[in-house]
């Protein structure tokens, strides 16, 4: 396995630049203050990727290339002259019935499209984080299979059934998508994966990703055209049901000390994280957070990751 290259995936994008605004605003209409899908926090930009590059230089230097997805930008502090780091632009990689993409679920069925990208590869988003010294081996078997980390959630089936049918509530458009993908699963292979995405950074193989494509070609063609996160959406975790459903990936339930996900709106979870000291941690922006709340946020980056990259100018 360490004779492997292992790639880093980002998806990046600056809400507070006027030209992706109004590109934004002319395709899907303003921001909604408590939008979950089209909200400030799901575009804002705090410096995040900054301190998730200084994470990976200090506790993950093994990881061959870095490759950012963004929508015609660039973070005005990358070292684009850097060889370990590509700007990929949606177009490169997007139908173009998809563009503009304000959706990341979208984006992310088209990864494996990326250019020169290896076939072990970690996915992030800009505001997730390594936080002690981390090895390919916890992201990818001896045998080089993926290691899928879900959160536990025995029963999901019945208790989304049970929450909508009989409570009469209506399911998040998060959960929706996610329940999309199981259903996708247990129609084709006959089983049922009730557990979710750890929220953080995870493991594939390129390979599997194209293949998933093709097996789901009609299901995510008729999502092409979601410029923003839709109830249709198929969401990520069936690039990880499918491999674990055909025998070529290894299960493994994150607890709080492995994986923490940090929600900024809420000041208690700092105490949290500091006590759990996890392996992986997000900052979780939503509709919730304040200016406030971001500010701190990245305030405490700055104090956790103080030391400047070779990524930076």
């Amino acid at each position: 396995m360490m004779g492997m290259d292992v790639d880093i995936v980002y998806l990046w994008v600056d809400g507070n630049d006027p030209q992706w605004r109004a590109k934004h605003n002319a395709c899907i209409g303003k921001t909604e203050e408590k939008s979950a899908v089209n909200c400030e926090g799901r575009y804002a930009d705090n410096d995040e990727l900054k301190y998730s590059l200084r994470s990976i230089e200090k506790y993950a230097p093994w990881i061959h290339r870095i490759f950012i997805v963004t929508d015609n930008q660039v973070p005005e502090w990358l070292d684009t002259s850097s060889p370990k780091v590509r700007i990929v632009d949606h177009k490169e990689i997007l139908p173009e019935i998809s563009l503009p993409c304000f959706n990341s679920r979208l984006l992310e069925h088209f990864l494996y499209r990326i250019p020169g990208l290896s076939e072990h590869f970690l996915y992030a988003n800009d505001d997730m984080f390594i936080n002690r010294p981390v090895a390919p081996e916890d992201f990818f078997s001896s045998d080089g299979l993926p290691v899928v980390r879900f959160n536990r959630r025995p029963f999901r089936k019945l208790s989304l059934w049970f929450k909508e049918k009989v409570q009469g509530k209506q399911l998040s458009n998060y959960v929706q998508a996610i329940r999309n993908s199981a259903a996708l699963v247990e129609r084709k292979y006959g089983i049922y994966y009730g557990g979710k995405t750890h929220h953080n950074i995870d493991a594939y193989l390129k390979s599997d990703c194209k293949h998933v494509g093709e097996v789901f070609k009609s299901e995510i063609e008729a999502t092409l055209s979601n410029h923003v996160r839709s109830a249709n959406d198929v969401q990520r975790n069936i690039y990880s049901y499918v491999p674990l459903a055909e025998k070529r990936a290894h299960l493994s339930y994150v607890t709080q000390k492995t994986s923490f996900r940090l929600h900024i709106d809420n000041p208690g979870h700092y105490g949290k994280l500091e006590r759990y000291k996890p392996m992986l941690f997000c900052m979780n922006d939503s509709e919730y957070a304040t200016d406030s709340d971001r500010k701190r946020a990245t305030a405490y980056l700055e104090k956790r990751f103080p030391e400047k990259s070779c990524f930076e100018k």
